[in-house]
This record gives C-alpha cells, sequence and structure tokens, in this order.
C-alpha cells in the first residue's frame, strides 16, 4: 500500500493568514470605535455615585445642624459619622463610603464652608435653574447660614461656567465648619446638577431645597407666595448635539 501524503499549497496558506488578519483589524477598529461610549458609561456611572453620596452627604448635614437648633456645624466627616444622640442609643446619619469623592483624585470632598463668597455662585445657578426664584430652605433653623448669600445676590447678575472665580476656590478637605461638599475635579462633566456641567460646581448643601420662594431682609426671612419647582434630585443629561 502506498501512504498518504498531503500538499499543502503556499497560495491557500497565504489566504487564510489575509483572512485571519483582516478579522483581527475588523476587532480593533470595532473595540476604538466602541471606546469613546464606554468611557462615557463609565464617567456616567462615577457622576451618578459621585451626587448619590453628594446629596446623602448633604441630608446628613442637614440632619446634625438641625438636631443642634443651628448652633454647631460639623468640622470634619467624623462629627457626621459618629452619628447623632437618641436616648441611649445612637442614631447613624452617614454611611463611610460616602464621604469618598468618586471624581476626585485623592477621594477627599472639598468642604463647603458658610461663606457668601463660596455659596453665592452656587445659589445663583440655582435660581437661574428655577426661573429666577431662589427655593426656600426646608428648615427655618437653616436660615441663619443662607441669610447673607441671598441678600449678597443680584438679580441682574449672570454666571459663567468657565468664570475664572470658579476655578481659583480654596481646597479645605477637614477640620473647618462645613455646610456643603464638593468634588476637586475641575472637569466638565457628562451629566447636570441643576443644569450645571462641571464637577467643581456641584454643591451639594441642605441649602435651598424647600418648596416655597425664600426672600431675605436684614430683618429675616420671610417665605414668598407660591410654589416653585423643586430641582430634581436626578440629573439629566445634557444635549450634545
Amino acid at each position: 500500500m502506498t501512504a498518504a501524503t498531503s500538499h499543502n499549497d503556499p497560495g491557500e496558506a497565504g489566504m487564510t493568514l489575509l483572512a485571519v488578519m483582516a478579522l483581527m483589524t475588523l476587532t480593533a477598529i470595532a473595540l476604538l470605535a466602541a471606546a469613546p461610549v464606554i468611557q462615557q458609561q463609565v464617567q456616567r456611572e462615577k457622576e451618578l455615585e459621585a451626587i448619590r453620596r453628594g446629596e446623602e452627604v448633604a441630608e446628613a448635614i442637614r440632619q446634625y445642624v438641625v438636631h443642634y437648633n443651628g448652633t454647631r456645624l460639623p468640622d470634619s466627616f467624623d462629627d457626621l459619622l459618629e452619628g447623632l444622640p437618641q436616648g441611649t442609643k445612637t442614631r447613624q446619619i452617614l454611611r463611610p463610603s460616602a464621604t469618598i469623592d468618586p471624581l476626585s483624585p485623592d477621594g477627599k470632598w472639598r468642604l463647603i464652608k458658610p461663606e457668601p463668597d463660596t455659596l453665592a455662585a452656587f445659589a445663583r445657578r440655582v435660581q437661574n435653574y428655577n426661573n429666577g426664584m431662589l427655593p426656600s430652605n426646608t428648615s427655618q433653623i437653616l436660615d441663619r447660614y443662607s441669610i447673607l448669600i441671598v441678600n449678597s445676590l443680584s438679580s441682574s447678575s449672570e454666571i459663567d461656567e468657565d468664570d475664572a472665580g470658579d476655578n481659583d476656590f480654596e481646597v479645605v478637605t477637614d477640620n473647618a465648619p462645613f455646610i456643603g461638599v464638593a468634588s476637586q475635579s475641575r472637569a466638565r462633566s457628562f451629566l447636570t446638577y441643576y443644569g450645571i456641567e462641571k464637577h467643581s460646581n456641584w454643591v451639594f448643601t441642605p441649602l435651598f431645597r424647600g418648596s416655597g420662594t425664600a426672600t431675605f431682609s436684614r430683618s429675616g426671612p420671610t417665605t414668598g407666595p407660591g410654589r416653585v419647582p423643586r430641582p430634581p434630585r436626578a440629573p439629566r443629561q445634557p444635549n450634545r448635539n
């Protein structure tokens, strides 16, 4: 019997190699095309998590301030993590995970002091978002921290997202009384928060979350007639067309 022999055709081998290379090229092109979409999705999830955690911090600050009848502000996250006394027990008001900012390189929130220079720009953006009306506070106890801010606003001034003052903010992450937090990230955002498209301008504070329109004077706060639309907790995607 004669043993069977096989003959490899160099032309067929070359065609197979070309087909494999073409498939690899198409796969690489598909991955490159999908990369921006994947990157946007990852960024969107990070921003959503930052908003969730920031809202949790704002609510913890509100509970802390109301508990002490407006006489105290937290000086650090430790004050919030320790919770509040409730009878013989302690009521927890903040999860440890909320103290980490997923957008900041070092994971630390920037503490927002109760000062007009720090909060006036954010208050103006909230006012613009609500068609020129600034929401009141959910509790009059918080009014003592917003009265100077509201009185410093000028209805004729406009806020530019690229305002130089927003880029020169002071970074304080501990040992300072604070009424809110913000990210250290200066990047543009994929999502919007109160219509704001810049991470460092997202201020998470218990102020300006009421359903009425607050106006302040030197004699004290008053609530204007009617109701204003409360900015949604869930962010909206900006129009990128």
